[in-house]
């Protein structure tokens, strides 16, 4: 009878995903978004202002849920385009983003493949990631319901 028992809780233990992904806070991301103002700006498509930042980043509005790479007229570095070449179906999840923002360069080059690829993008996000992620998108109207 015991050893039924603990079968059957191990069998209900293994079929309980192993880690579930962290699900961020956007109003907590919003507040984050603020180290990210120096070079990326929120523009909506109408061109009205969602949060005004820099242009020397692609402007993040409805980045969750688009192929990376693929803002018209951004200039992106070679280690970025290396691996969208190596992923051309690859878009941005909320999940991709975190691996992003907290290591643009690693990032790259696991996706390219390339261990000499670099990230344009220097900064590294070493914490509350996951918020960032969830408040691309409610700026990405275009972003897959999860």
């Amino acid at each position: 009878m015991r050893s039924a028992i603990v079968g059957a809780l191990l069998g209900a233990t293994l079929a309980i995903p192993a880690v579930a992904q962290e699900t961020g806070d956007p109003v907590a991301g919003e507040s984050e978004f603020r180290k990210c103002r120096a070079c990326h700006m929120i523009q909506d498509a109408s061109g009205t202002d969602i949060v005004k930042g820099g242009a020397t980043g692609p402007n993040l509005w409805n980045i969750i849920g688009a192929p990376i790479a693929e803002e018209e007229g951004y200039r992106y570095g070679d280690g970025l385009l290396a691996a969208k070449a190596a992923n051309p179906d690859l878009v941005w999840t909320e999940e991709e983003m975190i691996a992003y923002v907290t290591d643009p360069t690693v990032w790259v080059r696991e996706k390219s493949g390339d261990d000499s690829a670099r990230s344009k993008m220097t900064f590294k996000l070493n914490r509350n990631q996951a918020d960032l992620a969830a408040y691309l998108t409610t700026v990405s109207p275009d972003a897959p319901a999860e």
